[in-house]
């Protein structure tokens, strides 16, 4: 061919084909591995379908994403007449996640797949009072022996952290790269800032209530819904919802906060946590059994037993009078705000949570009872009220797929898919960098060692 036939055609536009380069390419990865992890396709010619992309495009990053160890295509589906097609699934062992439930009284930790799978879960009591540094150091230390414990759980990805206080939405980047002062001494204590710093991965910290709201929804009585309601009744009270199947988050992240709403009961008044929380529950409970309105509330006071929530909900399942009237009332109050919340939100499902609501029915049916009676007949027509079914576990599972959510999400994903792992995201990158920068600057003015 002439030279200036060469000029021609490099002078021609492209064809147009699969891209070329890790730019061009990320985008369509990004939406095949997306189509396979939420299994929306499960074949190849769903994918071309779904995905709108030509078969070339889909086998080629196919290839990229098994080669990445993100897709695997190795199972057989069910025939349809013809030759069985491969199945494309999501490889949630790729990678794992650390999670953490922080309460008042207790520590929750597990491990869990990319899938929000947990593979091992371990609670214990503990005191959030305690020095933060204290806390770390048992986080770290579970943390580690839970990897050591699950040495085929594939590469850790993400440590997250269910905590109890609002975890406001900043806006700066995809996970936590500073320690939100959430609770009393972390102001001044770098905890997110360790944890990458010994484990190398990001960090994510999210509400209790969340946490908790996402779990049910993805792993227990939410399953097969789009719209449900959570309330979580402890010495907080607070809501979750969730709408279209997708975590309502606000603002900065401060919603549900019914703890704070205006309640009254007779000449009573106060806010819903002070008037119907665990607290309140515990202080009714002490006067029931001092005024001898409660008997087996009063005898186990007599024995030197302290009044707790559990003993209160003990009593009242055993049929004391006190201890069910207390139950009912709190029960009433907690229903008449959450009926407020339904006739706004209209959800199909309203859980409720914590270990009142979960040990005693007469919370739940008062609830129920002020619930079914203040809401609109189209919203409580085929509204569920019911208590969660996961527990302790919701949290922790919660916690997993805010991970997920954030690392799967398509602007952060498609600046690490090519690398294969989100420590390659260049906003970790920059926040691993700021910590070693950090922590040379330290070493630089300590004094040497004593000989």
């Amino acid at each position: 061919m002439p030279a200036t036939a060469n000029m021609d055609a490099d002078l021609q536009p492209r064809r147009k084909g699969r891209p070329r380069t890790a730019e061009t390419a990320a985008p369509s990865l990004v939406e095949i591995l997306n189509l396979v992890r939420t299994e929306k396709a499960t074949t190849r010619q769903e994918l071309e379908r779904e995905s709108e992309l030509g078969r070339a495009v889909v086998a080629d990053r196919l290839g990229t994403l098994t080669e990445l160890g993100l897709v695997d295509e190795s199972e057989l589906g069910t025939a349809t007449g013809g030759r069985a097609p491969r199945l494309v699934q999501f490889s949630a062992h790729r990678g794992s996640l650390l999670v953490a439930t922080l309460d008042q009284t207790a520590l929750g930790v597990g491990l869990a797949d990319l899938g929000g799978k947990l593979k091992m879960e371990h609670h214990e009591a503990a005191d959030l009072t305690q020095p933060v540094s204290a806390l770390l150091d048992r986080l770290i230390t579970l943390f580690r022996w839970i990897v050591e414990m699950q040495p085929d759980a594939g590469e850790l990805w993400g440590i997250s952290i269910s905590v109890p206080g609002v975890v406001t939405d900043s806006g700066e980047s995809f996970f936590q790269n500073a320690t939100p002062p959430v609770l009393p001494g972390w102001e001044s204590f770098p905890l997110v800032e360790k944890l990458v710093e010994s484990f190398d991965v990001p960090v994510w910290l999210r509400s209790s209530v969340e946490t908790m709201t996402m779990g049910e929804f993805h792993s227990g009585a939410g399953v097969g819904h789009r719209a449900m309601l959570f309330v979580k009744v402890g010495k907080r009270i607070g809501a979750g919802l969730v709408s279209d199947g997708h975590l309502f988050r606000g603002a900065q992240g401060a919603v549900g906060l019914i703890g704070s709403v205006p309640v009254s009961a007779g000449e009573r008044h106060g806010t819903l946590e002070t008037m119907a929380g665990s607290e309140a529950i515990i202080r009714e409970g002490r006067q029931q059994a001092e005024r001898g309105l409660s008997p087996i509330l009063a005898e186990h006071l007599r024995r030197g037993g302290e009044i707790t929530a559990v003993e209160v909900a003990q009593a009242a399942h055993m049929g004391d009078a006190g201890a069910i009237d207390i139950l009912s009332q709190s029960g009433r109050m907690i229903g008449q705000v959450v009926a407020t919340l339904a006739n706004m939100l209209n959800p199909e499902l309203i859980v409720l949570s914590g270990s009142i609501a979960q040990s005693n029915d007469i919370l739940l049916a008062a609830a129920r009872e002020a619930i079914y009676g203040a809401s609109h007949p189209l919203v409580s027509r085929d509204l569920q009220i019911i208590r969660s079914q996961m527990g302790s576990s919701s949290g922790l599972v919660g916690a997993a797929i805010v991970a997920t959510e954030s690392l799967f999400s398509p602007a952060v994903l498609r600046d690490w898919i090519m690398a294969g792992r989100p420590q390659a995201h260049p906003q970790f990158e920059a926040l691993r960098g700021r910590l070693e920068t950090q922590t040379a600057a330290v070493a630089a003015v300590m004094p040497p060692p004593k000989a």
